[in-house]
């Protein structure tokens, strides 16, 4: 038997609580690690933006596909599925906050960390993570005890929003969204070593990109201090976007920090966002799909692991939500620096497709 991490955002907890709780569901790109989980094995359920450990799901089967739709009214994305058994399924209040330290310490994945690192969400990136026996076990363990003698964890403010958010309707189905709280402090202009920083994070996604095939665009008001920091061979550069587009279009597409492209089309947009207002790359990204609502690309925000939280709240802000074809967080998922890094680091990119970044996205659920 062997334990996985089964990620719920609070508005899927809420849709898997109110179904018979016989399936669960995964995206597509969960396809390869779900052909590992086997029969018996245990699926751990932790809620993200409220940070707890809430359910234990026994898989019964092997992996299938099915588009029914189960987890949403309308073009499911959780399509790869498991029939399952709910072993424990608890309230919201009394789920186990990530953060107590009674489990803090206990835990692999975050007693190496401080509280306020950022850095132990690497492991709760996506879904299917496997666990180790030690901590599956110590999950099991305390969730079980917890559904026979239930504590009380009283929810914050933040938790309670994040557990009702805004829902819209709209023609093709409701729309959750999210009014997040104010920063208290914006940037005109990032702190030189910032700015430097995401200048190497620039440089490392034009470094992947053409190791794998792909000609690179970079603005032309970054291009020279990214080409100081891009190692080897930059000739996969390209001067001009070779893009059929009307002018505000390609106004708007010049602009984003770096996009890899393959014949005349763009295959993946990236924004490096470092700003304590992360709103500019999100606007670009939505001006863009505003303006070509057929465009099908993938839109990410590359930003440090402090400010994930942020992004992927910001992303479902209802001015993202409510685009004409589509909410923006359907189209546009968050990368970190360390996954960039961890990308780059790989051996044989050359032999590597770009599909490998479907393994270090996070999407705003």
């Amino acid at each position: 038997m062997a334990y996985y991490l089964d990620l719920f955002s609070p508005e899927t907890y809420d849709r898997f609580s109110r179904s018979d709780r016989s399936v669960s569901g995964f995206r597509e790109r969960h396809r390869n690690a779900a052909s590992r989980v086997k029969p018996g094995d245990i699926l751990v359920c932790y809620m993200t933006r409220v940070s707890r450990w809430f359910g234990l799901l026994q898989v019964d089967s092997s992996s299938f596909e099915d588009p029914t739709a189960l987890f949403a009214a309308d073009n499911d994305p959780f399509l790869v599925r498991f029939h399952v058994t709910p072993l424990v399924w608890l309230l919201p209040e009394q789920a186990l906050p990530i953060h107590d330290e009674a489990l803090w310490r206990r835990l692999s994945m975050t007693r190496q960390y401080s509280g306020t690192s950022p850095h132990w969400t690497g492991f709760f990136r996506t879904s299917l993570n496997r666990l180790s026996d030690e901590d599956g076990q110590l999950l099991e363990s305390l969730l079980r005890q917890q559904a026979i003698q239930p504590k009380q964890f009283p929810l914050t403010d933040r938790d309670r929003k994040a557990l009702a958010p805004s829902v819209v309707r709209r023609p093709n189905g409701p729309v959750a969204v999210v009014v997040p709280d104010e920063d208290d402090s914006t940037v005109a202009e990032a702190p030189a070593h910032e700015a430097r920083e995401s200048t190497k994070v620039q440089a490392l996604l034009a470094q992947i990109g053409a190791a794998m095939g792909f000609r690179i665009w970079l603005p032309a008001g970054d291009r020279s201090a990214v080409l100081k920091e891009w190692k080897g061979e930059q000739k996969a550069l390209v001067g001009e976007l070779p893009l059929n587009y009307d002018e505000v279009t390609l106004g708007t597409i010049e602009r984003i920090d770096v996009l890899w492209l393959k014949g005349r089309s763009i295959v993946r947009a990236f924004e490096v966002e470092h700003t304590t207002a992360i709103y500019s790359g999100l606007l670009r990204m939505a001006d863009l799909l505003s303006l070509q609502p057929n465009m099908d690309i993938k839109l990410h925000i590359v930003a440090p692991d402090a400010r994930r939280a942020k992004v992927l709240e910001e992303i479902r802000r209802p001015v993202f939500s409510l685009l004409e074809r589509r909410p923006l967080h359907e189209s546009c998922t968050f990368l970190s620096y360390d996954s960039i890094r961890t990308i780059a680091a790989l051996p044989h990119l050359a032999h590597t497709t770009d599909s490998i970044l479907e393994e270090y996205v996070e999407e705003a659920d």
